[in-house]
């Protein structure tokens, strides 16, 4: 599989994809590798059906970046600590992941974390309804993934599609896990 210093070292040597964001609203969302006794597992939140944007979807914690934020790491941190209540200081940023603009007006910018050791979690309840601590290992196998191609004015992409369990994991989500963990050299056969 891979470590900490596996996914720094690809994020610090790779040239990223950045969006200026123009008329999107710059977002950070917060992709969180954490090491437990059984492997490697990234942590997704289950959005309530109370939020503005993306009702009841699985999607990394984060969110539009506030003019107090100094940096776009700073807004997935702070948002990460807000919905799901997980201190900035355990998680270790690794990198950032290439920018992703999405249909519903965001430029997203995904912050690698690295988490050693998870502490107790509160979902803030108007935003979070489920925190999921997924394994790598499952989106590494092609049982649980699909792909088709739709076109996006004018342009045809794939829109990646994972199921877990009830939970269906597509959009900017799978997105950034398919493109990060292809990237990282560890993606399954498809």
């Amino acid at each position: 599989m891979f470590n900490e210093s596996h996914i720094r070292g690809y994020l610090t040597t790779r040239a990223r994809s950045e969006i200026d964001p123009g008329l999107l609203r710059p977002a950070g969302v917060l992709v969180p590798f954490l090491r437990e006794d059984d492997g490697l597992k990234l942590v997704l939140t289950l959005r309530t059906d109370e939020v503005e944007h993306h009702k009841g979807q699985i999607s990394f914690p984060g969110g539009v970046m506030d003019a107090a934020d100094r940096s776009i790491v700073e807004t997935a941190l702070r948002e990460a600590e807000e919905e799901i209540g997980l201190p900035r200081d355990r998680v270790r940023v690794l990198g950032l992941f290439d920018d992703l603009a999405t249909p519903s007006g965001f430029s997203i910018t995904p912050v690698v974390g690295y988490i050693e050791r998870l502490p107790a979690l509160n979902a803030h309840p108007a935003e979070v309804a489920e925190i999921l601590k997924v394994p790598v290992s499952f989106f590494l196998d092609a049982t649980y993934h699909s792909e088709e191609i739709r076109e996006r004015m004018g342009i045809l992409q794939p829109v990646h599609r994972y199921l877990y369990g009830h939970h269906d994991i597509w959009g900017a989500t799978a997105a950034i896990i398919h493109g990060l963990l292809r990237g990282l050299g560890v993606h399954g056969e498809e």
